[in-house]
């Protein structure tokens, strides 16, 4: 009798325990998925309420800089250069005549060491036109700067030298090839 006792009280409460493990864990999985809505309706919220509204912006201004010219400010400081404020001068003249931006400053930097050793008030750090006593001087670096830049242009890339030891040729021809090789070594500083 006692089994068949315990055998009824099985088979009556096996699908009575089922059902309540299945009601059981249908409704956590409902609670979870409910929940789930729940925080990514709330994390939403939360990622763009961490943003500012657009009323409230507090607008920069950047200014973006020629990395270039930041270079060759860079490069004339350490030398102590009167040519740092014209480092962005010097980038227009090597645009608009089409040249490397780095060939003025190492011209300048072999020829009369960034011009400290230029002959006084001729402007004229790179050796041009300097034969002797004889000495072409400028109103100041900006002039110096642009005809330097158009003579280059026009009486030395156009004709094909581009490179310092092309250039050298012509700028300085009785040269054993020491410029070149110093304005080659101050481009690659830069």
């Amino acid at each position: 009798m006692k089994k068949l006792i315990l055998s009824t009280t099985f088979f009556l409460m096996t699908p009575f325990v089922l059902f309540l493990a299945l009601a059981y864990l249908s409704y956590f999985s409902y609670t979870k998925s409910a929940n789930n809505d729940l925080l990514s309706r709330v994390n939403k919220s939360v990622a763009f309420a961490a943003l500012p509204s657009s009323d409230n912006l507090l607008e920069d201004q950047i200014l973006s800089r020629d990395g270039r010219t930041e270079n060759l400010r860079d490069f004339f400081a350490r030398y102590n250069s009167p040519l740092e404020p014209f480092s962005n001068k010097l980038i227009e003249a090597s645009e608009k005549y089409d040249l490397d931006y780095r060939l003025l400053p190492a011209i300048a930097m072999q020829e009369s060491n960034l011009c400290k050793k230029a002959p006084s008030n001729s402007y004229n750090c790179w050796g041009f036109g300097i034969y002797g006593k004889k000495v072409i001087s400028f109103s100041g670096f900006e002039e110096a700067i642009e005809a330097v830049a158009k003579t280059l242009s026009k009486d030395y890339k156009a004709i094909g030298l581009v490179t310092p030891e092309q250039i050298m040729t012509k700028y300085t021809p009785s040269n054993n090839g020491s410029w070149a090789y110093a304005v080659s070594h101050f481009m690659n500083q830069l």
